[in-house]
């Protein structure tokens, strides 16, 4: 037997049970779709060609896999339905002449990894084995294939819940929907299988059986870890294997050297990376390409998408997207940093700050009530309390300048575009509309006026005129 081997990944479903617009193959899991997890796993296992069977809402997963998978081969399952039916447009898609192992897995399959695919190849093929099917031991075997075993525990068959007796009804093993074949059988038994059954489908566990039945060599293959081969099929199934995959995923940062306080309240995707030393408190979502540096506290109640962290740095109680967040940096509580922020090490966006396509120097602060956007901010800069970057004219947006230790007053605006020279100063309270040269101090020039008794006048037989009349005498 030849050791090259392919993978069919069946994505063709129409995900009915998940009663959604989005194509069931295509809901998100820890950051990717589930058949994007099955595309990885078959991709990583070295396959030499990767062949998902897509029908239902073509466009849209053929759009995914072009872009995020682009040497896989997509296979069209025609009217026909079954998945013996989308085996076989699969096997069309290799060269007549492939000799070789042929993997069959499911788009709906997210928690299948590489390691137990090897396994399976490698006993499969070390047998001169026709077909190896994977088995799971469920704890209630309800409407699932049992798979048929004879005294010395070989391979017999596989019968549907259905068609089973009382005895085989019991029968805890079951069919888990995952198979090697050799090339030769299946195109040779795929050919023979028709449609003379319930549901008029062309099914795969029919070659199974075809095999079986001509004396070709089949084993069944249990697996000791139900979660890898739980199918999805509703969002039920979807939440609880959701769960049970941020469950692994926050066990093995641990395991890694990352403090999670409270896994149940922790949500990371499978595309995050985490330093040693972090620590990550309830409520923290990372999202995304997110990565996280050594030493940095996360947390508590912090979402966080495609963000670069430094090491040390702290985020608290923050909605982060898109960012940069340099080494012992702090952030929050209550920021919104929005795509395009870049906080330099040691910097601060504080509490009640939105930032956006603004780059922020070394120590430079933001301390708190403060909208920065379209900006850049030299280093060691401060400023000030209930500052706005005016950068939209009503037509287009425009960009705010600040230089190198610079001190803003409390409540200044700055309408774009002006440019803050390094060193300058501006008053509190003042709306700057130009240019400020580095060292100057920008101020609005209107004296302050006081009116003489005008709560006495205005504001008579009030308790603020009263208590300013008891003040005079």
């Amino acid at each position: 037997m030849s050791n090259k081997f392919a993978v069919i990944v069946l994505a063709a479903g129409s995900g009915t049970r998940m009663r959604s617009k989005t194509p069931k193959v295509m809901h998100e899991l820890a950051g990717l779709p589930l058949l994007g997890h099955a595309l990885s796993t078959a991709h990583a296992l070295g396959a030499e060609q990767v062949i998902p069977v897509v029908r239902h809402e073509r466009e849209a997963i053929v759009e995914y896999i072009s872009t995020f998978y682009p040497t896989a081969v997509i296979a069209d399952q025609d009217e026909i339905p079954g998945t013996g039916r989308a085996a076989e447009c699969g096997l069309e898609k290799l060269d007549s002449n492939f000799d070789g192992t042929v993997v069959v897995t499911s788009g709906d399959v997210p928690l299948l990894d590489v390691a137990t695919l090897q396994l399976m190849i490698e006993a499969h093929v070390a047998g001169n084995f026709h077909a190896s099917v994977l088995s799971s031991v469920a704890s209630d075997p309800t409407g699932l294939g049992r798979i048929i075993r004879d005294g010395d525990g070989n391979f017999i068959g596989i019968i549907e819940h259905l068609d089973a007796t009382e005895e085989q009804q019991a029968i805890r093993e079951v069919n888990a929907g995952v198979y090697v074949f050799q090339a030769a059988s299946l195109r040779e038994k795929l050919a023979a299988v028709g449609m003379d059954n319930s549901k008029h489908e062309k099914y795969l566990t029919d070659v199974v059986a075809e095999l079986t039945k001509e004396g070709g060599k089949v084993q069944a293959l249990t697996v000791n870890d139900n979660w890898l081969v739980a199918g999805i099929n509703d969002r039920v199934q979807l939440g609880e294997v959701t769960a049970e995959l941020n469950r692994r995923l926050c066990a093995a940062w641990q395991r890694a050297g990352v403090t999670i306080l409270d896994p149940a309240s922790t949500w990371l995707d499978i595309t995050v990376s985490i330093g040693e030393d972090v620590t990550i408190l309830p409520g923290t979502i990372l999202r995304g390409l997110t990565s996280i540096g050594a030493g940095s506290t996360i947390g508590p109640e912090v979402q966080m998408t495609d963000t670069r962290v430094g090491e040390n740095a702290t985020v608290v109680k923050a909605h982060v997207n898109a960012s940069i967040i340099g080494d012992g940096a702090s952030v929050g509580p209550f920021a919104y940093l929005r795509p395009g922020t870049e906080l330099g090490a040691g910097g601060k966006i504080g509490t009640f700050v939105e930032t956006k396509n603004a780059k922020i120097g070394a120590g430079s602060k933001i301390p708190h009530l403060s909208y920065v956007g379209d900006a850049e901010i030299g280093v060691e800069t401060n400023i000030g309390a209930g500052t706005i970057f005016a950068n939209y004219d009503g037509v287009n947006k425009h960009k705010t300048v600040i230089g190198s230790h610079v001190r803003s007053g409390s409540h200044n605006t700055f309408v774009a575009p002006i440019t803050i020279g390094d060193g300058a100063y501006t008053a509190a309270g003042t709306t700057v509309r130009k240019d400020v040269a580095s060292g100057d101090l920008g101020m609005n020039v209107t004296s302050q006026r006081n009116i003489a008794d005008w709560v006495l006048s205005n504001r008579p037989g009030t308790k603020a005129a009263q208590a300013a009349e008891q003040d005079k005498n």
